[in-house]
């Protein structure tokens, strides 16, 4: 016993001793051609975002792609995304709008000394599908899960009213905006509401309650509102892959090497294993409400 009572504090001494940091290699294959873009039916300029993948100790230090060639073709017409001067690896259209029930195909040409022609071809493909006509109205209510609980600000909870369309295949997207800056600056804040099984209802109507579903879409501090303040929606309906794609994102354990290999996150870039990310096709719909202090 008094062998072990000596041990142990010699033990617990060599431990919190080590003070040598350990620097874990990581297997890291060759930069991939990192896309991000889309095409909507917007009258606005479109955007294709090209870089290369960095390795887990060199996240920040991400090179941008510049002297590619990207275009986008319904088959019919063909829309050019230029590079901007002042954004290397930034590449947007005029202003254009995409059709509903289109397929539109993505071309990208990004340079390489090791391709005979001198560059590498990417392509990618997305169906920009149907969208609701309008969105009736956007609805703040306080938040029924904090009733009776004594708290310094009120839980507004935001609920869009529109007539769904048939199709259980379509998936909408919800971007927020609230006085003007946007609340979905990556992946991980972005909404997707599948409508598989609901279909054709009336989004938060009457034959949603008696199912005793609702579906906000945004949440609110009073405390974080004025009068006046402008809560802007848009309602994407956007491919059910795309879909699938945000929430690989979202659940990705990433490069960590604490936590496990990282998660095989799809793409739709073409050739397989040539580029990471997602090109996708959209239509939006649009709305908004305005909040006022003590009620409308």
């Amino acid at each position: 016993m008094k062998r072990m009572m000596f041990l142990l504090p010699m033990l617990l001494l060599a431990l919190f001793s080590c003070r040598e940091d350990i620097v874990i290699d990581l297997e890291e294959g060759e930069p991939m051609i990192g896309l991000e873009g889309s095409i909507t039916d917007e009258l606005k300029r479109h955007e294709v975002i090209l870089s290369y993948t960095a390795d887990f100790y060199n996240r920040d230090d991400i090179q941008m792609i510049s002297g590619a060639r990207v275009c986008v073709t319904d088959g019919i017409d063909t829309i050019y995304y230029l590079e901007q001067a002042d954004q290397p690896g930034h590449y947007l259209t005029d202003s254009v709008a995409g059709r509903k029930k289109t397929l539109y195909r993505l071309f990208v040409d990004v340079p390489s000394d090791e391709e005979p022609d001198g560059y590498k071809h990417l392509t990618a493909e997305s169906y920009m599908g149907d969208n609701v006509e309008v969105i009736d109205s956007l609805v703040l209510k306080p938040s029924p899960l904090f009733e009776g609980i004594p708290m310094s600000d009120t839980i507004y909870m935001l609920y869009p009213y529109f007539q769904s369309l048939p199709d259980p295949t379509i998936v909408y997207m919800v971007h927020l905006t609230e006085d003007g800056v946007s609340m979905h600056d990556t992946l991980y804040q972005v909404m997707s509401i599948p409508m598989a099984g609901y279909a054709g209802y009336y989004v938060n109507g009457p034959e949603m309650q008696e199912n005793n579903v609702e579906i906000p879409v945004g949440m609110f501090l009073s405390s974080d509102m004025h009068d006046g303040f402008l809560i802007h929606l848009d309602l994407l309906s956007i491919p059910a892959d795309y879909m699938m794609f945000t929430f690989n994102v979202k659940t990705s354990m990433g490069s960590n090497p604490l936590l496990g290999p990282p998660t095989n996150v799809m793409t739709n870039i073409q050739p397989a294993g040539s580029g990471v990310g997602w090109f996708y096709a959209a239509s939006v719909v649009s709305a908004e409400t305005v909040f006022h202090v003590g009620g409308d």
